[in-house]
């Protein structure tokens, strides 16, 4: 069986097409239609259902790919324990990352780290937190980043960063830059994420505890994305409490201020996860120990 057309499986199932699985190998679409039809013929069976706009992956399709991905992670650790005679670091690092880490702090994290080790690939996952647990529990991943642990015998966590969740209003608001009471918040048109988000879970808790409840404020809006509640509140509908993580580019630009709510002090805790026999392989021990290194350092100060 040839690895190469198990890797290009993986990328058709990760990216769901196979002009995206081309653009990520450099190669030509009919080359990913040729690669994933011999593997067809060769285990005789259909992989890939084409029937729709998005490719996705069949029942056998999901058995097939779940094994070449513990196949693939034992090339790359065989490649890697070649590679320590020399002292460079080879290899394919894949991160899986919940919404808020993996949109603003693990690309440049895992930017810098490749600047340091050029002949290593990078490849994030951005996928809900269930998502990458599963994942790891199926040693599809070997480490993830998530807002939320899930205990499980097979999972170790270990702290990766906090978040601290701010008030978000236009520049100019009454609110800008001050510690904002409770009470104020009542008649407030508000812009909340939607339902079972994290960043809502914490605020309402935080909230209850401070004698507020969620139908005591004046929801204007229910967003999906911190991005489109950040747009919202640019556009004056209102104010969002927001990652500070999220923050960071309309803080310098101008274009958003904050505030603190006095007597609550919403924080996320995020959390690598990893599987709990063995250790750390020598790329993803590596890529931690610069993660801690950054985030200690100017890195994580400009996250403040």
């Amino acid at each position: 069986m040839d690895l190469r057309h198990l890797q290009t499986l993986t990328l058709v199932a990760d990216r769901g097409s196979f002009s995206a699985a081309a653009e990520a190998q450099g190669i030509s679409q009919p080359a990913v239609s040729q690669q994933i039809q011999a593997l067809e013929r060769e285990l005789g069976a259909i992989l890939i259902d084409r029937s729709g706009r998005r490719a996705r992956l069949t029942e056998r399709g999901e058995v097939v790919t779940r094994h070449a991905r513990r196949m693939l992670a034992l090339r790359e650790e065989f490649e890697q324990e070649l590679a320590r005679e020399d002292g460079v670091l080879t290899g394919h690092l894949i991160v899986g990352s919940s919404t808020g880490l993996g949109e603003h702090v693990l690309p440049p994290l895992l930017g810098g780290f490749r600047g340091q080790h050029p002949q290593v690939a990078v490849t994030l996952r951005v996928e809900p937190t269930e998502t990458i647990i599963e994942r790891v529990i199926a040693r599809e991943l070997e480490l993830g980043v998530v807002g939320a642990e899930r205990p499980h015998r097979a999972l170790t966590y270990e702290p990766f960063l906090e978040d601290r969740i701010v008030l978000a209003v236009p520049p100019g608001h009454r609110f800008a830059g001050r510690s904002v009471e409770v009470e104020e918040l009542r008649g407030e048109p508000l812009i909340v994420m939607q339902s079972g988000a994290g960043i809502r879970t914490v605020i309402e808790e935080e909230l209850r505890a401070a004698g507020v409840r969620p139908r005591d404020l004046r929801i204007e809006m229910e967003l999906g994305l911190q991005e489109s509640a950040k747009a919202a509140v640019e556009a004056g509908f209102g104010v969002s409490f927001l990652s500070s993580l999220a923050l960071g580019r309309e803080l310098r630009l101008g274009t958003l201020a904050v505030a603190d709510v006095a007597g609550i002090a919403p924080t996320r805790h995020f959390s690598t996860v990893r599987p709990a026999t063995g250790q750390p392989s020598r790329l993803t021990a590596a890529f931690l120990a610069y993660c801690a290194e950054a985030l200690a350092g100017e890195f994580g100060a400009g996250l403040a």
